[in-house]
């Protein structure tokens, strides 16, 4: 799909309020890496994550991606908004939708469609791919997309399983490792009718594609208060890589070669398979996941607005957001900065 009236308008994100860093997880599964002969500093040598962050137990992604939201409509009318979607893996219950809880704080209008799209570390980009649709045929003038991602859930709970569970083994530890790279930010972005944003970057468009298949990979399931997760992490980064280099094919055939990469953060051992595949280790890219680790939704509106503010670009750059979210599916936009 292929946008000529569409601009990202605005842009914010929160930190967590709480930090772990590899090595203090690991001091804490001391006993088990011990009883189990790993070495220590495993960890971040096998991902490239120093630390990740979270909030509390309990704290709901709405408060968080409200937060991050309400800057924006500082600077804009919140009655042009007509969407709003929650774009998150992390969501304050079943029903009602998260969004309607974001929707009630940042008080917007009556006529502003909202609800969750989950799509899980592709949700931000599915939900702007689906907005910017609205946003060319005329149907809005602007969408309001946030995600609220807290790890802290499943950060906890996994290394609360790691010491205390005598039955792992070498082998059954592997599935809970990318669970310990997962971090936390909440993000918000607004897409607008290019008339709204002048000088702004302009979304050119995007691809999508999709392998089921791979849909037991990873799966994960809880509440505010307690998250698991399981991953094949090997067999899931050799499926999405496969996938992202087809997708990214059928991105050369509409977009041209984009000068600079926004890539989804999952780890250093991910981002060479990824880049080798695709071809594209020449290009630059950003990094946010020594920092924050692996956000989910988040990730990649994170590590664009981090490097928005570092000077990663130029005017004129032609810029591709790629990634992989757990399903499999692997969609990228295409951004003019």
């Amino acid at each position: 799909m292929k946008f000529q009236n569409v601009s990202l308008h605005s842009w914010n994100y929160l930190s967590p309020e709480f930090t772990l860093t590899s090595d203090e997880i690991e001091t804490q599964l001391a006993q088990t890496y011990e009883r189990l002969k790993l070495p220590a500093g495993r960890l971040e040598l096998q991902t490239g994550i120093q630390k990740r962050g979270y909030w509390m137990k309990g704290d709901r992604p709405s408060r968080i991606a409200s937060l991050a939201a309400k800057p924006l409509l500082s600077n804009f009318n919140p009655d042009d908004i007509g969407l709003l979607i929650h774009a998150s893996v992390c969501r304050d219950f079943l029903e009602p939708a998260t969004a309607a809880v974001v929707h009630h704080n940042l008080a917007l209008a009556k006529n502003c469609m909202m609800f969750d799209l989950s799509n899980a570390c592709l949700g931000v980009v599915t939900a702007t791919l689906m907005a910017c649709q609205l946003i060319e045929n005329g149907t809005i003038k602007a969408a309001l997309i946030v995600s609220g991602e807290n790890s802290g859930p499943l950060l906890l709970k996994t290394i609360e399983i790691l010491k205390n569970d005598p039955t792992l083994t070498r082998q059954s530890i592997k599935k809970y490792i990318a669970s310990l790279t997962i971090g936390s930010a909440a993000t918000a972005w607004l897409v607008t009718h290019k008339s709204l944003a002048p000088g702004k970057p302009k979304v050119l468009g995007g691809v999508t594609q999709t392998d089921s298949s791979a849909v037991e990979l990873c799966q994960g399931s809880g509440t505010l208060e307690e998250l698991v997760m399981e991953t094949d992490s090997e067999a899931l980064m050799k499926a999405g890589v496969i996938l992202a280099k087809s997708t990214f094919d059928e991105y050369l055939s509409n977009f041209s070669r984009p000068q600079k990469i926004i890539a989804h953060q999952v780890g250093s051992t991910h981002r060479r398979g990824f880049q080798e595949a695709l071809g594209i280790t020449d290009l630059p890219d950003f990094l946010t996941y020594p920092d924050y680790g692996n956000t989910g939704s988040a990730a990649l509106p994170l590590t664009f607005m981090r490097a928005m503010e570092s000077g990663f670009f130029k005017s004129g750059d032609q810029v591709a957001f790629t990634g992989i979210g757990s399903g499999l599916t692997s969609s990228m936009l295409s951004m003019e900065i």
